[in-house]
């Protein structure tokens, strides 16, 4: 992907397409620009799910997702310029910034957004089950 041209990057265009990632946003997170900078970034950091599949995409700067693996152990996910990353409702994931302390990113989403996150534990929820039944037909 090209993220210096991404208003114009037909690939992401066919993404979009294909995925049908209706939606589109643009957040900076750096202590200048984004409102309540101190409180977004512990929320980020909080162990947590969304019933909906997450996309970002990164345009500048960079940082980290961290994931758990299907024996509920932390895998550290480095995201750059250029990266994009889906991650798939029900996962428990985290965010937190890098050394440099900014990054700019694409959040894309199929129709209207939903970004409540639900913290650990939230095992309940159809989105985590259907998630844990997916990594346990994986794993066979």
């Amino acid at each position: 992907l090209d993220a210096d041209n991404y208003e114009t990057d037909p690939c992401l265009k066919e993404i979009r397409r294909a995925e049908n990632y209706s939606w589109m946003d643009i957040v900076t997170i750096h202590k200048d620009k984004l409102p309540n900078y101190e409180e977004k970034i512990k929320t980020f950091y909080e162990e947590h799910l969304h019933l909906d599949d997450e996309i970002h995409y990164i345009l500048e700067g960079s940082g980290y997702f961290d994931v758990r693996d299907k024996d509920d152990k932390w895998i550290r996910i480095s995201m750059e310029k250029g990266d994009m990353i889906t991650l798939p409702a029900g996962i428990y994931h985290r965010f937190t910034l890098d050394e440099n302390n900014y990054v700019k990113a694409m959040r894309l989403f199929v129709g209207e957004p939903v970004w409540t996150a639900y913290n650990r534990p939230a095992d309940d929820f159809p989105a985590r089950k259907q998630y844990m039944k997916f990594l346990a037909e994986e794993a066979h």
